[in-house]
């Protein structure tokens, strides 16, 4: 487990949080809004079947968190990333991007669906849009 202090913040790569810390954070963080929290198997099956998370804790609190899918040498999904509003604004987010991005390899793309109200950060920190996305919604039939 690879650990790194940066100001109180302790993060750590593929040290899963249980699914009622997971759930505390996505609500705590507003993700829930667009997050299945109410359905605790796919909660569980989120977390177990995620093969890269980088977590962020403050006090032993889970204070953030990215959840991504990842082949490791082309592409990474990163399906989840929250951050307690409590402590936005801290770098905290932009952190568990980086260490996201540190367990990758040179030629591995990092992949992202923006929350409406974070689609104006990402650019800020490097990211570009690409307009070629398509999403098959839930229940959607091909």
């Amino acid at each position: 487990m690879a650990t790194t202090d940066t100001v109180e913040i302790v993060y750590a790569v593929n040290d899963k949080p249980s699914i009622d810390e997971f759930i505390d954070v996505l609500v705590s963080s507003t993700l829930a809004e667009r997050r299945p929290v109410e359905d605790r198997a796919c909660i569980a099956g989120m977390l177990e079947n995620a093969n890269l998370v980088v977590t962020a804790r403050y006090e032993n609190k889970l204070v953030g968190i990215a959840r991504s899918i990842t082949d490791f040498h082309y592409a990474c999904y990163l399906s989840d990333i929250a951050v307690d509003r409590a402590h936005q604004n801290s770098g905290i987010g932009k952190q568990l991007i980086a260490q996201t991005q540190q367990q990758l390899g040179v030629r591995c793309k990092l992949i992202l669906l923006s929350a409406p109200g974070a689609a104006d950060y990402y650019p800020k920190i490097g990211f570009s849009q690409h307009p070629q996305a398509w999403v098959l919604a839930e229940g959607q039939s091909l």
